[in-house]
């Protein structure tokens, strides 16, 4: 599914049929990314659909940084990871939505230290979601996520 079809995606959240969905938090919906070229890397998808995070309430605010909060939690238990970046463009896709991108100690050090988008184009399109692949790993951090929710 392309990553610019945000609505298409919270559609098939709702309706079940999106494969890379993780499990429903408060504040919306958890799904891997398209490009697993850094395993785990999540997108926190909200729902009720809004253009920004400065459209929503305070309380509403601080569910959804909760939330993503949880999913980097989660993240740091189930990986291997040792930092999660987070961001919030909504530049390509004008509504709001997380990156949560766990960091490794093993990525090269002229990387690690940058953003997680210093990749190439060709190195993160080289490892892209695969159900089959991903699956253990999304069940585990559904289990992780619903955990810390409690």
């Amino acid at each position: 599914m392309p990553e610019s079809n945000f609505l298409t995606r919270i559609e098939t959240a709702r309706s079940g049929t999106n494969p890379t969905i993780i499990c429903r938090v408060p504040s919306g919906w958890v799904a891997l990314a398209d490009m697993q070229y850094l395993r785990g890397y999540c997108i926190l998808l909200a729902d009720p659909v809004v253009e920004s995070i400065n459209t929503l309430d305070h309380q509403a605010r601080a569910r959804f940084m909760l939330d993503m909060s949880i999913i980097g939690d989660a993240l740091l238990q189930v990986t291997d990871s040792f930092r999660i970046n987070y961001g919030m463009m909504s530049n390509a896709d004008p509504y709001l939505h997380a990156h949560i991108v766990p960091r490794y100690m093993d990525e090269p050090d002229a990387i690690r230290r940058h953003l997680p988008w210093s990749y190439s184009k060709e190195q993160m399109a080289s490892k892209p979601f695969d159900l089959e692949r991903d699956r253990f790993l999304m069940a585990e951090l559904k289990e992780t996520i619903k955990s810390h929710l409690k």
